[in-house]
């Protein structure tokens, strides 16, 4: 029954080739994000070019980020079987590293470029954000990122559509759409964030910093549904520490930014 229900992860075959929705996906999100932020760079008197060459260095310290993330925190499991650490065919990567490894790429490159970080940090967030509402729903056809079991009333009870519900069903038992509940709440955020930028009231910083309060804020709550979390100590969930920290340290500096430095509107243009 359950086959019949949920979708194929697999889009199409090409030779011996399979070629994944989970792949299409995810770069769909990423090509939509970089075009979205060249497109801001211009705006801001940056050369969109040198967003292409810093996604170029951001792309695969990014994955390995997310993957020495994931490995650090199963650290057991890699260090008896260290010939896994390098098959992430067989999953295990985690965003958080992807987007701290990221972080450091950005500040390097524009510094070496003599770009403002917080002023390429406020144009690449809402291309992040745009990024994470598409990539969920890879996701979403892995069924995989999911939540605890609940029942098929309760996710009628969410207006939700049926192929949705039917994707849910893994194992035989529906399960909580946290993929979903994440992309939703960023989405929200994006709005609210463009609109704050639209009426022109973020000064340089504000939006990087807005965005990582958000993230972390929902963040927070939801990794608390999954059940595929990172735990440390075997008590506490890693995704929601560092929720935490990133989102009262995202508080605390910009708080510190505006009460000590003279910071420029972001111009729209």
């Amino acid at each position: 029954m359950q086959e019949l229900l949920t979708l194929n992860p697999i889009a199409f075959s090409f030779g011996g080739l399979q070629i994944h929705w989970y792949g299409l996906i995810i770069a769909t999100g990423a090509f939509l994000g970089v075009m979205w932020a060249m497109n801001e760079a211009q705006k801001q008197n940056i050369d969109s070019e040198k967003i292409i060459d810093m996604v170029l260095w951001i792309a695969p310290f990014a994955l390995i980020g997310a993957r020495l993330y994931y490995v650090l925190f199963e650290l057991p499991f890699y260090l008896s079987h260290p010939e896994e650490i390098i098959k992430i065919w067989h999953g295990g990567i985690a965003i958080y590293g992807g987007l701290l490894a990221a972080l450091a790429v950005v500040i390097i490159f524009c510094r070496r470029n003599q770009i403002s970080p917080w002023k390429m940090l406020d144009i690449a967030a809402p291309s992040v954000m745009l990024g994470q509402i598409i990539g969920r729903w890879g996701n979403f056809m892995n069924q995989e990122a999911f939540g605890a079991v609940t029942s098929h009333h309760f996710l009628i009870s969410l207006h939700l559509p049926d192929f949705v519900i039917n994707q849910m069903l893994i194992s035989g038992q529906y399960r909580q759409p946290t993929f979903l509940y994440e992309s939703v709440w960023n989405l929200i955020g994006l709005v609210i964030i463009l609109i704050i930028r639209q009426r022109g009231l973020f000064k340089q910083g504000d939006i990087i910093l807005s965005y990582v309060t958000w993230y972390a804020f929902g963040r927070f709550f939801i990794e608390g549904m999954r059940t595929d979390s990172l735990y440390i100590f075997g008590v506490f969930r890693v995704s929601q520490l560092l929720s935490v920290v990133l989102f009262f340290g995202a508080i605390g500096i910009m708080i510190y930014r505006h009460r000590t430095q003279k910071l420029p509107l972001y111009n729209l243009k």
